[in-house]
């Protein structure tokens, strides 16, 4: 009866943390130097998640020069995407996670976030797409392997295809134009997958091909498992691609949900989400660049050096050698998808990169379900986001759709993985 009365009370909470507040949003933080707020601590956090919605025959709103259509439909969880040589689509579909939770409030939170994502069956596959004559229809969708454990990451170099699994990084042998895979995939390595708080296993390759890169989200916000929950967490990985030998590559990313490389220089870039219950307007998340050694903060300080004093024991000297991001999205925005632009996009589109955010919880004014474009000048962030696919959010609060994975066509098109909708979006240059 105890824990009920709990979880009654704290539900009432929730309700009037979630109720009210209308108001367009104005403290989210963005740019290189945010005015981070005072930290603000309550029994909960805001809990809010827009009921589901179907698109009908509405879509997503793109900027003049762009047209969007839905290429492929009733999938099965979407999250990731990746374009062949061939320009095929690859889509990795499934959920992951086995996280028990900890507290009341964690069980609210999972029945909240649950009302804003799929009921489909998580797909644990790869399903390609294909258009065959160039007209922008892709006349085939057939599923080139299954039976995967919630692939995230995809990546590609000469003939290896490999699929970060929340378990395993793996690979396949690659023929340009088969559309099912040869045989079963090749394990690399394994991936830290006990508790697996957060699953997602994002996941680059270097130009040459030579090192893989993965991201490795936190098995808790702030340590709440203890530290021994968090060997090998919140970090990104560098993994040699002919043995399968790994290190660490940079540490303190609390969930690192996509990679990228930086065509050019080869830099390593991610997009990384931040620590929850600082308040509506902490923690941004954010976008950089990822240096070799680095150390980014988790669990001991966020956006550079403010200390989070929530963990014990803390860690002056770590603190202190603390990276400040290159650029803040906003607090909660859940940015899941990252991939660099071409100057076949056009325009103010040409240099910079997309970023797919999948959308808060924990606001009472959602924030997200949108893609951004963040322009680049002299290989860094040079200015305002500017918003570039969105309608996901209806203007009575509903959501049609959720985005995740963002990928560039070099042919002239982003790819976007919708695993709300179910849907993949394709968005291209019409002038």
């Amino acid at each position: 009866m105890k824990h009920s009365s709990t979880v009654t009370a704290l539900t009432i909470a929730l309700f009037l943390s979630a109720c009210g507040g209308g108001e367009p949003d104005s403290a989210q933080l963005y740019g290189p130097d945010p005015k981070l707020p005072e930290p603000e601590r309550g029994i909960l956090p805001s809990m809010k998640i827009a009921e589901p919605a179907e698109w009908g025959d509405q879509l997503p709103t793109v900027p003049p020069a762009f047209t969007v259509t839905a290429i492929a439909t009733d999938l099965k969880i979407p999250r990731q995407t990746l374009v062949l040589p061939n320009g095929d689509i690859l889509v990795a579909e499934g959920r992951g996670g086995n996280a028990a939770k900890l507290k009341p409030k964690d069980v609210i939170a999972g029945k909240i976030k649950a009302q804003g994502n799929t009921s489909v069956e998580s797909g644990n596959r790869l399903t390609l797409l294909r258009d065959a004559d160039g007209d922008g229809t892709y006349e085939l969708q057939t599923v080139f392997a299954e039976d995967l454990n919630a692939p995230y990451g995809l990546a590609f170099h000469d003939g290896n295809l490999y699929v970060a699994n929340q378990d395993a990084l793996v690979r396949f042998d690659y023929q340009e134009g088969q559309t099912e895979a040869s045989s079963p995939p090749t394990k690399v390595t394994d991936l830290p997958s006990a508790i697996n708080h957060h699953w997602t296993k994002a996941l680059t390759i270097s130009p040459d091909g030579r090192f893989l890169y993965v991201g490795i989200g936190s098995n808790s916000n702030i340590t709440e498992r203890g530290m021994e929950a968090e060997v090998d967490r919140a970090l990104v990985w560098q993994i040699d691609a002919e043995s399968g030998a790994y290190k660490p590559y940079a540490t303190g990313l609390r969930n690192p949900t996509a990679l990228a490389i930086q065509p050019g220089s080869g830099q390593l870039w991610a997009v990384v989400n931040e620590r929850d219950e600082l308040g509506e307007d902490l923690v941004p998340d954010y976008l950089t660049s990822v240096r070799e050694g680095g150390f980014y903060g988790w669990p001991y300080s966020y956006w550079g050096q403010n200390v989070d004093d929530r963990v014990r024991p803390q860690d002056p000297e770590k603190v202190a050698s603390a990276i400040t991001p290159d650029y803040a999205l906003g607090s909660h925005v859940a940015a899941l998808g990252l991939d660099f632009s071409m100057p076949v996009m056009g325009g103010e589109f040409a240099e910079g990169v997309f970023i797919g955010e999948h959308g808060s919880w924990n606001r009472k004014n959602p924030v997200g379900y949108k893609v951004i474009f963040v322009p680049f000048s002299n290989g860094a962030p040079s200015g305002p986001p500017v918003d570039f696919v969105t309608g996901f959010r209806t203007d009575d609060g509903k959501t049609r759709g959720r985005p995740v994975g963002v990928t560039v066509d070099p042919r002239g098109a982003l790819i976007v993985a919708d695993d709300l909708a179910n849907t993949v979006w394709r968005v291209t240059r019409t002038q």
